[in-house]
C-alpha cells in the first residue's frame, strides 16, 4: 500500500510509479510479477483478518486470525520500504505524497466518522483528525516512514537503529496520536525494505529456502492456536505500551517483542520465497491494493455497526466470513469499483493546485494513476495509490 511517486523501480521494474495502481489501463510492463503476487495475497489477508476479527470467540477462528496478524502488515510494510528507496524529500515527491496519502486519508477518516455518528446516533466526543480511524493508521505510517526516507540511508546501521527504537519506545506511554506507537513499532520493517537490493530476491529462488518457508508457515500455523489462547491481541496490533500489560515491561516484555520481530520477519521471507515469481491470474490486481485497502474499510465498518455479527458463528460462520473476504478484494479491483472510488482515493485536486504544480502539470496529460504515482503496497504503500498498505 505505497504510494508510486515515492519509490523508484524494483527489480524489473521502470522508473514510473509501479505502485500506481488507479486506472483501467493494464499494467506497466516490466514490473516485478513476485511483488505484484506478494501485494494482491497479503490485501486479501488484511480484508481476510477484519472479516473475521469479530468471530475471535470461535477457537479456529481466532487462531487463523492471530496467523494472519503475525506477518501480513510486517511483510507489506517491508514491500513498501523496497519500493520507497528513491524517495529523495524533493518539493516534487513531497507534494505527491501528500495528494496519495495525506487528502485520502482526510476524506475516508470523514467516511468513518460519518458512519460512527450515524451508528451511535451522536457525534464523537472528540473528533480530531490526529486520531487515524480503523485502518487508515497504515497511511499516516507510510507518510511519516516516507519522509524519514532520506535520513535512514545516510545511517551506517539503519536497520540496527531501527530496531533498537522500535525495541525501547514501547516501553513508553506514547497515545493514540497518528498511530505513533505502530509508526514505531513496525519502522525496522520498512527500514529494513529501504536496505534490501535486487540481488538479495535472488536468495528467495533457492530450493532449501522455500523448503524453509514452507516448513516456517506450517508450525507458525500450529502454533498460533495456543498462541491464540494465551496471548493478548495487543502483542499482534504493535500499538500499545509495554507498560500496559500484566508483566514486565523490560523482562520478559522486551523478550517478547524481538520474539514478535523475528517471527514477522521469518514469516514474511516465507511468503515472498512461495508466491510465484511469474504472472499468474491474480498478478495485475496486486496493482490495486490501496482500493482494497481503503474501501474495504468502509464495508469493514458498516458490517460491526449493524447486527450482521450476531448472526455469524461457527465453523459456517468462519467459511462464510473467509469467502466475503476474498470476494470482497475481488470486486473491489474491477474497473467499476475503481471507477466508483477513483474520487476518494486518487482525488484529482488540481483546482487546489497551482499552475506551475507538478501533479496539476500531470493531471492535464492524458494517461492513468501510474502517471500520479499512487497506491497502496504499490511497486513505486498498508502502507499510496498506484501499484502497490496494509492494516
Amino acid at each position: 500500500m505505497t504510494s508510486p511517486a515515492a519509490h523508484g523501480p524494483g527489480p524489473g521494474q521502470g522508473a514510473t510509479a509501479p505502485a500506481a495502481d488507479a486506472t483501467q489501463a493494464a499494467p506497466a510492463p516490466g514490473r516485478d510479477a513476485r511483488l505484484d503476487n506478494a501485494k494482491f495475497i497479503l490485501i486479501a489477508l488484511v480484508v481476510i483478518g477484519h472479516a473475521i476479527g469479530p468471530l475471535g470467540d470461535y477457537g479456529p477462528a481466532s487462531a487463523l486470525y492471530y496467523w494472519i496478524y503475525f506477518f501480513h502488515m510486517p511483510a507489506f510494510i517491508l514491500i513498501s520500504g523496497y519500493l520507497s528507496r528513491s524517495f529523495d524529500g524533493s518539493s516534487k515527491r513531497v507534494e505527491k505524497l501528500v495528494l496519495t496519502l495525506a487528502v485520502p486519508y482526510l476524506i475516508f477518516w470523514t467516511i468513518h466518522q460519518a458512519i460512527h455518528t450515524v451508528a451511535d446516533g451522536s457525534l464523537p466526543e472528540s473528533p480530531s483528525l490526529l486520531r487515524p480511524t480503523y485502518a487508515l493508521w497504515f497511511l499516516v505510517a507510510l507518510f511519516l516512514w516516507r519522509l524519514s526516507v532520506p535520513v535512514w540511508k545516510r545511517l551506517r546501521w539503519p536497520v540496527l537503529v531501527a530496531v533498537v527504537i522500535s525495541m525501547f519506545a514501547a516501553t513508553a506511554d506514547l497515545g493514540g496520536t497518528l498511530s505513533i506507537g505502530r509508526v514505531v513499532s513496525f519502522l525496522p520493517f520498512f527500514v529494513l525494505g529501504l536496505s534490501l537490493r535486487r540481488e538479495h530476491f535472488a536468495y528467495l529462488d533457492r530450493l532449501w529456502v522455500r523448503v524453509a518457508s514452507t516448513a516456517v508457515l506450517a508450525v507458525t500455523a500450529v502454533l498460533a492456536v495456543p498462541i491464540s489462547d494465551r496471548l493478548s491481541k495487543d502483542w499482534l496490533f504493535w500499538t500499545s505500551s509495554l507498560t500496559d500489560r500484566d508483566i514486565d515491561p523490560l523482562l520478559p516484555s522486551l523478550g517478547l517483542r524481538l520474539a514478535f520481530l523475528g517471527l514477522a520477519l521469518a514469516m514474511s521471507v516465507a511468503v515472498l520465497a512461495l508466491v510465484p515469481k511469474r504472472r499468474t491470474w491474480f498478478t495485475d490486481l496486486g496493482a490495486y491494493s490501496l482500493y482494497v485497502y481503503l474501501g474495504h474499510s468502509v464495508v469493514i465498518i458498516v458490517l460491526q455497526s449493524s447486527p450482521w455479527y450476531g448472526f455469524v458463528s461457527g465453523p459456517l460462520g468462519l467459511a462464510g466470513m473467509v469467502a466475503f473476504g476474498t470476494g470482497l478484494t475481488l470486486l473491489l479491483c474491477t474497473p467499476w469499483a475503481r471507477g466508483a472510488l477513483r474520487w476518494a482515493v486518487e482525488p484529482r485536486l488540481t483546482w487546489f493546485l497551482r499552475e506551475d504544480s507538478e501533479p496539476r502539470q500531470e493531471g492535464r496529460a492524458p494517461g492513468d494513476a501510474r502517471a500520479t504515482g499512487t497506491g497502496v503496497g504499490g511497486s513505486a504503500v498498508p502502507g499510496g495509490t498506484g501499484r502497490g498498505s496494509g492494516a
